[in-house]
C-alpha cells in the first residue's frame, strides 16, 4: 500500500470513530473543512517565509515571528500584501498553529472556532479577483449542529477533537512529497462510498474519470499553450483534475485553467477546496455555484442579451441521470439548444447536459459525457435529437459510445455510458465499445482494473472492430437502424453456438441404433430362455 493510502486509511478509520451519529456526508464537511483551512495556513506560511516577508530568529517560531512582526498598526499590509499574492490571509491569532497551541494551553474557547472562519471570509474580500474562489468556502461548517454536542461547550470540545485528528497527520510522503491532495481525494472517494446515493451527487470513481481523462487528451501533444477544460456539473472537481493529470506536462504551472459549475452549494465548496488542495492557484481556476441549465456559463448574455459563448479544449460531465428540468419553450431560442429540432424531456434531462457541453466545445475539442443507456434508444423528443446529432450540417458529433459495467457509481447501480463527441471530424462513423462485462467485483461496488481500462482506451484510439467487443458502424448502418445506437445492435457479446458437424452426427446416431438393435436382439434371447 502506498505511504498516502497508508496514511488515508489511518485518518479515515479515526475520522468514523470520532463522528459518531453524524451522517458520513455531512461529516466530511468539518473534517475537509479543518484539512483545508490547515493547508491554507501553511501556504501562507511558505509564502512569508521564502520571500523574506517575515525572519524568522534562531530559536523562535514561524507563529511566534509573525505575532511579533505582524502586529498593530503594520497587520493591515501584511494582511494586504498576503492577499494580493494567494487571494486570501489569515492573521496571526488565526493560523492553524495559534489554534491547536491554544488547544495544547486548554485555552481555546467555543468562540474561537466562529472567529477564524468569520475572519477568513472578511479578509476573502479584499482580493476582488480572488473573491469568488474564496467567499463563504467554509458556510457548511456548521458549528452549530447538535450532533456535535448538546451544548456550545461539546460542540467545542467535538471540533477541538476534529483539529486534533487533522493536526496528528504527517501530510508528506517519505520522500518528502507533499501527498496532502492525495489524502484529501481518497478520504472525498470514501465519503462518496459511505454516503450511498448521496455519493455519487459529488464524485465519480476515479476509474472512469480516468478512462474519460484519456479520452478528452488523447490528441493534446505537449506544448507551452494552456489547456482548457469545463465540466458543467463538476462535483467536488476529481474529474477536472484527472483531466489535467493525462495532460502532457500538465502540471506545469498554469498549464491547466479549470473551468466548473455545480448546483449543490455545500458540493460547490468541495470542489473549490479540492482543486486548491492540489496546487491549484486561484488564477487558474473558475467555478460557478449555479444551474448549468437554467443559467448558461460561463459568461452566457451580457446586459443587452447577446450571448458571447466561451468555448473549450475539453469538456467531461457525469450529470444526474434523467434529472427533471425546466423545458418550457422559450428555451427553444436558447442557442444551446435551438439547432437540434426539441428540447429534452421534462423527466429527461440528458440531452440538455449534452446539448449545453456540446455548445462549449471548440471546434477541435473532445467532450466525454456519463449517461444513461435510454439516451441511446428512446424515441419521441430524444430520438430528434439524437438524429440531429447525427447528422448536423457539419459533421456527425457523436464519435463513440463505450458502454460501462453496472454498480461502479455510488447510489446508482444502473449500468452507464460514456458518450464522446466531437465537432471538427474527418468521417461520420461511430464507434461503438461493449466493455460492460470486464471489470473486477468487488463487495460493494464494481471497479474496473488497470487492464480494464487501458483496454478501452486502447480501442478508442485505435478505432477498429474487435470480436465480441467493439464495432466501428458507418453512418449507412446507423440510418439502417433508425438512429438507434442501442450497443447490442452493433456488438454482439453472446456466446457462439457450437458448430455442429452433420457428417459426424450422422455416424454417431447410425452408431446407437446399431447399439440399440444389439441390445435389444440381447433381451429377446434373455427373455426367450426365461420362457417369456
Amino acid at each position: 500500500m502506498s505511504n498516502y493510502r497508508t496514511v488515508s486509511s489511518q485518518l479515515w478509520a479515526m475520522a468514523n470513530e470520532l463522528r459518531g451519529n453524524m451522517d458520513a456526508s455531512e461529516y466530511k464537511n468539518y473534517i475537509l473543512a479543518f484539512m483545508f483551512y490547515k493547508y491554507l495556513s501553511e501556504r501562507q506560511e511558505q509564502y512569508l517565509i521564502s520571500n523574506g516577508i517575515i525572519d524568522v530568529k534562531d530559536g523562535q517560531t514561524f507563529n511566534d515571528a509573525y505575532k511579533e512582526q505582524a502586529c498593530g498598526s503594520d497587520l493591515k499590509d501584511y494582511i494586504e500584501d498576503i492577499s494580493s499574492a494567494l487571494g486570501y490571509a489569515i492573521a496571526p491569532d488565526d493560523t492553524w498553529a495559534s489554534i491547536v497551541s491554544k488547544i495544547e494551553d486548554s485555552e481555546v474557547k467555543p468562540s474561537d472556532y466562529q472567529t477564524i472562519f468569520s475572519n477568513f471570509n472578511d479578509q476573502a474580500k479584499l482580493n476582488k479577483e480572488a473573491t469568488k474562489n474564496f467567499k463563504d468556502v467554509f458556510n457548511d461548517v456548521n458549528l452549530g449542529d447538535s450532533r456535535l454536542g448538546s451544548t456550545t461547550n461539546d460542540r467545542a470540545k467535538s471540533l477541538t477533537r476534529i483539529v486534533k485528528l487533522v493536526d496528528s497527520v504527517n501530510y508528506k510522503s517519505e520522500d518528502g512529497k507533499d501527498i496532502l491532495g492525495e489524502i484529501y481525494e481518497y478520504l472525498i472517494g470514501q465519503f462518496a462510498a459511505s454516503a450511498g446515493k448521496k455519493g455519487g451527487e459529488f464524485y465519480t470513481p476515479h476509474e472512469v474519470s480516468r478512462i474519460m481523462a484519456k479520452i478528452v487528451t488523447d490528441d493534446v501533444a505537449e506544448s507551452d499553450n494552456v489547456f482548457s477544460v469545463y465540466d458543467p456539473t463538476c462535483g467536488s472537481g476529481s474529474l477536472l483534475l484527472t483531466v489535467r493529470s493525462e495532460v502532457p506536462n500538465g502540471n506545469r504551472a498554469g498549464a491547466v485553467k479549470f473551468y466548473g459549475q455545480e448546483l449543490n452549494t455545500t458540493t460547490y465548496n468541495l470542489a473549490r477546496m479540492n482543486l486548491m488542495m492540489h496546487g491549484v492557484s486561484f488564477q487558474n481556476m473558475s467555478l460557478s455555484n449555479a444551474d448549468t441549465l437554467e443559467t448558461d456559463w460561463p459568461d452566457g448574455p451580457d446586459a443587452q442579451g447577446v450571448n458571447h459563448p466561451r468555448t473549450f479544449d475539453a469538456v467531461v460531465a457525469n450529470p444526474p441521470y434523467s434529472a427533471h428540468w425546466d423545458n418550457a419553450d422559450t428555451k427553444l431560442k436558447d442557442a444551446r439548444f435551438k439547432d437540434y429540432g426539441k428540447l429534452a424531456p421534462k423527466t429527461k434531462a440528458d440531452y440538455a447536459f449534452v446539448l449545453h457541453s456540446l455548445y462549449h466545445l471548440n471546434e477541435d475539442g473532445t467532450m466525454a459525457i456519463v449517461l444513461p443507456h435510454g439516451v441511446l434508444f428512446r424515441g419521441a423528443a430524444e430520438g430528434e435529437i439524437r438524429k440531429n446529432l447525427i447528422e448536423h450540417p457539419g459533421g456527425n458529433r457523436i464519435y463513440a459510445v463505450i458502454g460501462l459495467p453496472s454498480n461502479l457509481f455510488y447510489g446508482a447501480g444502473i449500468p452507464t455510458i460514456v458518450m464522446v463527441l466531437k465537432k471538427k471530424r474527418s468521417s461520420k462513423d461511430i464507434l461503438f465499445i461493449d466493455a460492460s462485462k470486464e471489470f473486477e467485483k468487488n463487495k460493494n461496488q464494481n471497479r474496473l482494473t488497470e487492464e480494464n481500462i487501458e483496454k478501452i482506451f486502447r480501442v478508442y484510439h485505435e478505432r477498429k472492430d474487435v470480436p465480441k467487443y467493439a464495432h466501428l458502424a458507418s453512418i449507412e448502418e446507423i440510418r439502417q437502424n433508425d438512429y438507434n445506437l442501442n450497443i447490442p445492435r452493433y456488438v454482439d457479446t453472446s456466446d457462439d453456438e457450437e458448430v455442429i458437424n452433420l457428417e459426424e452426427t450422422i455416424k454417431l446416431l447410425e452408431q446407437d441404433k446399431k447399439e440399440i438393435a444389439e441390445l435389444e436382439a440381447r433381451i429377446a434371447e434373455e427373455l426367450k430362455l426365461l420362457g417369456v
